[in-house]
C-alpha cells in the first residue's frame, strides 16, 4: 500500500516558512510604521519652521507708526500664492481686514489648525497657521497641508505596495524552501517505508551540503547499517544454531533412546544419564552464551561503567591463568610497565571475561610448549592490550569469520567449545568502543584490543 504524501500546506517546513514570513512581514510593518511616524513628525517640524520664518520675514517689514510697508508686504506675499497654498491675513484689533488673501477670525495666538472654505480651494482643506500681534494688528500666516498630506499618501502607498510585494515574496520563497526541505523529508520517509517493508539495504540519499538534515540522515543511515548487520547476524546465527546444535541434539536423542532401551531390559543406565547431562549442559551453556552476547550488544551493562586501570585487569587474568597454563604444559607471562597505569571507562567484569576468553582460546587451541604473552601499553589517547602466542595461529582468510557466532575452524571442531568465545570478545569490545584485530605473530597469533583512554580519575 502506497503511503499518502502530506500536502505542502500541511507540511511542517511550509508552516515554519509561513511563520517566519509572517514574523518578517510583521517586523516590516512595525518598522515602516515607526519610520512613517518619525517622517510625519519631521515634516510637521519643518512646516512649522517654514511658517514661523515666513511670519518673521513679513513682521520685520513693520516700522513704528507706519503700517503701510507691512500691508504691502502681506499683499505681495498673498499675490505670490494664487493657488492659495499659502494664506496671509492682516486685520486690525476690531477684526477688519487690512491686507491678505483671506480673513483670519477666531484663531488663537501661536500655532493652530483650521479648515478653510475659500474660492478655488477644495472644501475643508486643512491649513497650519501661526498668529501674532504686529504693531497692534493681528498677522496670520498659514500654509496648506495638501503637499504634506500628498507626500504622506505617496509614502503610505509605496509602503503598502512594498508590504504586498514582501508578503508575496516571503510566501513564495517560503514555499520554495519548504518544498525543497519536504522533498528531503519525503526521501527519509520513503526510506523508512522501504525498511519497514523489508528492504534493509535502503538508505537515505544525501545532498552533500553537510547541513543538519544530512547529519541526521547520516546518523539514520549508520543506524540502518547496524540494523542490517544485526538482522544478517541473526539470520546467520539461526543458520549456525540449526547446523551446530543439530549434532549435539541428535546425540542427546540417541543417548536417551539407548537409556530407554536399557531401562526396558533392566540394565544400568547411569553412563547414558551422565552423557545426557553432559550434552544438555553443553547445549544450555551455548544458549546462555548467546543470551549474554545479546545483552552485551544491547548495551545493558553500560550503567556499570567506571574509570578503571587496565593494567590491574591484565595482571589479575595473568595471575589466574598462569597456573592453568603450566598444568596444561604451556606458559603464560604478563608484561606491564612498572608504576604505570592506563585508565579506560568500562565494565571491569566484562573486560576480565574478554581477556579470559582470549587466554582460554589460546590455551585450548595451542599445543603443549606454547608460550602465551599478555601485555598492556599506552599510545597517546589509546590503550592497547595484546594477547600473543606462538601456536598454529589462524589463517588470514578466516580471521574475520572467527568473530561470528558459532563459527569454528575445521581444526577446532574436535575440541570442546561452542564457537561463541570470540563472539563474546567482539561484543565486549564493541560495547567499550574498542577495535579488535587479529595479526600474524610469526609464528602464532597476535590479538590486539584497541581501547579509548581516559584521564586518570581524581584521588
Amino acid at each position: 500500500m502506497k503511503e499518502a504524501r502530506p500536502s505542502l500546506l500541511r507540511s511542517t517546513p511550509f508552516r515554519l516558512a509561513l511563520t517566519f514570513a509572517f514574523l518578517f512581514v510583521l517586523a516590516f510593518i512595525l518598522s515602516g510604521a515607526i519610520v512613517y511616524q518619525l517622517m510625519s513628525a519631521d515634516l510637521a517640524r519643518r512646516l512649522d519652521k517654514s511658517i514661523k520664518e515666513t511670519y518673521s520675514v513679513v513682521a520685520l517689514t513693520y516700522v513704528a507708526n507706519d503700517k503701510e510697508a507691512l500691508v504691502a508686504s502681506v499683499d505681495n506675499n498673498a499675490d505670490l500664492s494664487p493657488d492659495k497654498d499659502q494664506l496671509f491675513s492682516l486685520a486690525d484689533p476690531a477684526g477688519n481686514r487690512l491686507a491678505g488673501n483671506f480673513i483670519a477670525s477666531g484663531l488663537p495666538d501661536g500655532f493652530s489648525m483650521f479648515a478653510a472654505r475659500l474660492p478655488g480651494v477644495p472644501p475643508d482643506t486643512m491649513y497650519r497657521a501661526y498668529t501674532g500681534e504686529v504693531g497692534g494688528n493681528n498677522l496670520t500666516v498659514a500654509f496648506s497641508l495638501a503637499e504634506t498630506d500628498e507626500l504622506k499618501t505617496i509614502v503610505l502607498m509605496s509602503f503598502g505596495w512594498g508590504t504586498l510585494f514582501i508578503t508575496g515574496l516571503a510566501i513564495a520563497g517560503g514555499a520554495l524552501l519548504a518544498s525543497r526541505v519536504q522533498r528531503r523529508l519525503d526521501g527519509i520517509a520513503a526510506t523508512m517505508v522501504d525498511v519497514s517493508h523489508g528492504r534493509l539495504d535502503a538508505r537515505i540519499p544525501l545532498t552533500g551540503n553537510d547541513d543538519d538534515i544530512d547529519a541526521v540522515s547520516t546518523q539514520v543511515n549508520a543506524a540502518l547499517d547496524r540494523l542490517s548487520g544485526l538482522v544478517d547476524g541473526m539470520r546467520e546465527v539461526s543458520a549456525n544454531i540449526a547446523h551446530d546444535l543439530k549434532t549435539p541434539l541428535n546425540r542427546l536423542q540417541m543417548i536417551l533412546e539407548q537409556a530407554a532401551d536399557k531401562t526396558a531390559s533392566g540394565e544400568n543406565v547411569s553412563a547414558e544419564l551422565s552423557d545426557a547431562r553432559s550434552e544438555s549442559r553443553q547445549i544450555n551453556d551455548t544458549f546462555d552464551a548467546l543470551l549474554r552476547i545479546a545483552q552485551i550488544e544491547a548495551g545493558a551493562r553500560k550503567a556499570r561503567f567506571i574509570d578503571l586501570d587496565v593494567g590491574s585487569v591484565v595482571d589479575t587474568i595473568g595471575e589466574v591463568y598462569a597456573d592453568v597454563a603450566e598444568d596444561d604444559g604451556k606458559s603464560l607471562s604478563t608484561e606491564l610497565v612498572p608504576d604505570t597505569k592506563w585508565y579506560i571507562h568500562g565494565d571491569r567484569d566484562l573486560l576480565m571475561q574478554m581477556l579470559a576468553n582470549l587466554v582460554e582460546n589460546a590455551l585450548r587451541h595451542c599445543p603443549p610448549g606454547t608460550a602465551i604473552e599478555l601485555s598492556a601499553t599506552g599510545q597517546g589517547e589509546r590503550v592497547l592490550i595484546h594477547v600473543r602466542d606462538n601456536g598454529p595461529g589462524i589463517p588470514a582468510w578466516e580471521r574475520e569469520k572467527v568473530f561470528q557466532r558459532l563459527y569454528r575452524l575445521d581444526s577446532s571442531r574436535t575440541t570442546p567449545g561452542s564457537g561463541l568465545g570470540l563472539s563474546l570478545v567482539k561484543a565486549v569490545a564493541d560495547l567499550h568502543g574498542a577495535s579488535i584485530t587479529l595479526e600474524d605473530n610469526n609464528p602464532g597469533l597476535a590479538v590486539i584490543v584497541d581501547l579509548p583512554a581516559v584521564r586518570e580519575p581524581a584521588a
